[in-house]
């Protein structure tokens, strides 16, 4: 394979600082920038997830993106984001962490080789944190079930 997974995701905000907060709190994630872009350009975040992989996020002043909340499936080209966790331990604390702060209710969903959990974000943005599947069988693939894991 000639890619290590996902560089980057971007996204429209209407309050960046917010948005921060829940990304840090939640995920651990890490400021890298925050600024314009360009001089006289939108302010844009950059918010380490992951080693190799962070959102960018633009807060635009009068623009409604961040209103504009459409079922899964009808949202365009990117419908959602899917963060990967570290392990299962990272996964439970991110899923009690996302609990906590109302942006889940904490089910988690058998995805085959993985285990698959919904929140939102404070924009409302519908997004999927993912983590590989400890009980996973190849010769009995499940998607959509509920993890025993997690009852």
């Amino acid at each position: 394979m000639l890619t290590a997974g996902i560089d980057h995701v971007a996204t429209i905000t209407k309050d960046s600082d917010r948005l921060q907060r829940f990304y840090v709190e939640n995920f651990g994630a890490l400021i890298e920038f925050d600024g314009p872009e360009f001089p006289g350009g939108p302010r844009m975040s950059i918010i380490n997830i992951g080693p190799d992989c962070e959102l960018n996020v633009f807060e635009i002043e009068g623009n409604t993106e961040a209103d504009n909340q459409i079922p899964m499936y009808g949202r365009g080209r990117i419908d959602h984001i899917g963060l990967l966790a570290a392990s299962l331990e990272e996964f439970s604390e991110i899923r009690e962490r996302l609990m906590a702060s109302g942006a889940t209710d904490g089910v988690v969903t058998v995805f085959g080789r993985k285990l698959s959990m919904f929140f939102r974000d404070p924009d409302r943005m519908e997004c999927e944190v993912l983590v590989a599947n400890p009980d996973f069988d190849p010769e009995n693939v499940i998607f959509g079930e509920p993890s025993a894991l997690f009852q």
